[in-house]
């Protein structure tokens, strides 16, 4: 795979933060990997996420990126039996990226998380 530009977000990506503010407007401040899987699946079929692993490299690529935060959930909100999830959450920079993403897409171009330099 060539490397992408400085600047562009991976389909993926675009797809996680399109699906993160969904998940925002739907009254869901968090979100968790499994949870975004189901989302994105909804939203796109599978054409955007091949393996679980794929998606978890992606959140933390935004993360890295300020775009998204996260922390693991409260154990006394656990469900018994399961394992405690990771919980992520869109930062302000994270909304407006995702806004940028969704009209970068309407317009046909590449979706980027930061302008253009010369």
């Amino acid at each position: 795979m060539p490397p992408r530009k400085p600047g562009t977000l991976l389909p993926l990506e675009a797809d996680i933060l399109i699906a993160a503010v969904l998940e925002r407007r739907g009254g869901q401040a968090t979100f968790h990997g499994f949870g975004l899987a189901r989302v994105i699946q909804e939203q796109y079929g599978s054409r955007s996420l091949t393996a679980h692993g794929t998606l978890y490299k992606a959140l933390n690529r935004l993360e890295d990126l300020g775009l998204l935060t996260s922390d693991w959930e409260d154990p006394a909100q656990a469900v018994a039996g399961r394992p405690r999830r990771r919980l992520y959450q869109l930062t302000a920079q994270g909304m407006h990226i995702a806004d940028r993403v969704r009209a970068d897409r309407t317009a046909g171009r590449i979706p980027r998380f930061a302008p253009e330099t010369a």
